[in-house]
């Protein structure tokens, strides 16, 4: 059956957003999505432990780059009120369509029932569309989300919504969800976020990204103040870039 907009519980039959197969032959992922997610955490040296970062990984490195790459250093340098965590949100979590479940379930939740009272999530490429699919489902459990160089489809669906005029004037069609995760990703982007019906969105970009005409695109419903964009491509350079300006900005401590 098709519609024009699909219940939110039909936001896990997105995933269908590679052809399994040749990705995680290039990507060399022989993972499954194990349950409970294998989760890094990363506690300060705050008394108050209220306020959480939730990295959601992209398609290459792991959830370690992080780490690895300097983000969780870089936010402590600067002082930031904020403890992190990194839940290893692989491809196959994707694939197998759990992904917002498990993320619910073994992170979102208990970080809750610790205390934490503001949980941002951070999503850079894959995990920055997670990012939007778990705030689809489920708006009333963040605060906020900052999405770095994310992955938002193929050049088919932006090209198409830009020569339309933009998506204010796209019309989406008859579609169906299960087979056109990307239509009713953009469909609920233009519906919700473009309304602002959705927790605070941030998006920073590179303007050599791979993806750079997805991400203009999506500024297009952002306030200006809300979109960080600089020199830079898809790499983790570039990456920590963004996250730095994100950070000085401070807006993940508005209320």
């Amino acid at each position: 059956m098709k519609n024009h907009l699909a219940p939110r519980t039909s936001t896990i039959r997105f995933f269908q957003f590679f052809l399994l197969g040749s990705v995680l032959l290039l990507s060399g992922c022989g993972y499954f999505a194990g349950q409970p997610l294998e989760v890094l955490s990363y506690v300060g040296h705050s008394t108050s432990h209220r306020n959480l970062f939730v990295f959601v990984r992209g398609l290459g490195g792991s959830n370690r780059s992080f780490a690895e790459e300097g983000l969780v250093e870089a936010t402590w340098q600067m002082g930031i009120d904020f403890d992190m965590v990194a839940p290893n949100s692989h491809f196959a979590y994707y694939s197998e369509r759990t992904l917002i479940e498990r993320l619910r379930q073994d992170v979102i939740l208990p970080a809750k029932n610790k205390g934490y009272t503001k949980i941002w999530l951070i999503g850079p490429s894959m995990g920055g569309l997670g990012s939007l699919l778990y705030v689809r489902e489920h708006p009333e459990d963040i605060d906020g989300i900052y999405l770095i160089s994310p992955f938002l489809g193929d050049d088919e669906i932006i090209d198409e919504i830009n020569e339309q005029g933009g998506l204010g004037q796209w019309k989406p069609g008859d579609y169906s969800p299960d087979e056109d995760w990307q239509r009713m990703l953009w469909h609920w982007i233009k519906t919700d976020m473009e309304g602002q019906n959705t927790p605070p969105i941030y998006l920073g970009y590179g303007n050599d990204d791979m993806y750079v005409n997805a991400q203009r695109l999506l500024a297009t419903v952002l306030p200006e103040n809300h979109i960080f964009r600089r020199d830079g491509g898809h790499d983790y350079e570039t990456f920590k870039a963004l996250w730095l300006n994100f950070l000085e900005r401070d807006v993940y401590l508005s209320p």
